[in-house]
């Protein structure tokens, strides 16, 4: 499997986590809620929902087809041709297998998750995920970035006599870009350690466990890192 299909099939389990949905729907949540999904078709969508269903992770049930709205009209009509007949039908829910094998993928923090897609999906389910996990991931994003931007900043320097302004002033962006996702992940490491520090110090914290599904101090689900895309040199 791909790394592009695993991050797809991990953001398909999340979702299909917080409730069943049609592939339309599913489609259209990856498209506005995860950047990293801006472009993909149907194509890609449902042999990923099929690998699923065929690992006993997803359930095909029978559904209503959404509506969608014609431009400029705001009135709901059938939705798109390739979601025509039975496929459009189809409403997908996570099973109890499903559900524990998302909850594995959650609690890995190995080096893809913190690579430029796999890390903004993750980012995307940290309401899901545990503090440590969360403080690993960051850390770990947090140092790859850093060691990326120490050869941007040694290649800058040994080519800046033989590069244009434009071409100068594009690297700089690159750099800029790191930067600014570096101290951004500085703030959300600090958020984590402090709301840590907060709980363990509150005389409720002892007596009552948050879950895993409350970061502290952190954006809520919806809320995304800095697109990784903006950086134009690895």
């Amino acid at each position: 499997m791909s790394r592009r299909s695993g991050i797809l099939e991990f953001a398909v389990l999340g979702l299909l986590r917080e409730s069943p949905m049609h592939g339309y729907e599913l489609r259209k949540r990856l498209n506005t809620s995860l950047g990293i999904f801006r472009a993909f078709s149907y194509g890609t969508l449902y042999p990923c929902l099929k690998t699923l269903v065929a690992n006993g992770w997803l359930i095909e049930e029978p559904g209503t087809a959404p509506a969608e709205a014609t431009p400029g009209s705001g009135r709901p009509v059938a939705p798109a041709s390739s979601l025509a007949g039975r496929r459009a039908k189809i409403v997908y829910r996570l099973t109890a297998e499903g559900k524990e094998h998302f909850e594995e993928l959650l609690s890995h923090t190995g080096p893809d998750s913190w690579e430029d897609e796999h890390f903004a999906a993750r980012f995307a389910f940290f309401g899901q995920t545990e503090h440590d996990v969360r403080m690993r991931v960051l850390e770990g994003r947090r140092s790859r970035l850093e060691e990326r931007l120490e050869k941007m900043s040694a290649s800058l320097a040994r080519t800046r006599e033989r590069l244009d302004d434009y071409t100068l002033e594009l690297q700089r962006h690159g750099m800029e870009s790191v930067e600014r996702e570096v101290r951004w992940l500085n703030e959300l490491i600090e958020s984590e350690r402090s709301g840590r520090d907060q709980r363990r110090s509150s005389p409720e914290g002892s007596a009552q466990q948050k879950t895993a599904g409350e970061p502290d101090g952190l954006p809520r689900r919806g809320d995304n890192p800095p697109d990784p895309s903006g950086d134009t040199a690895k």
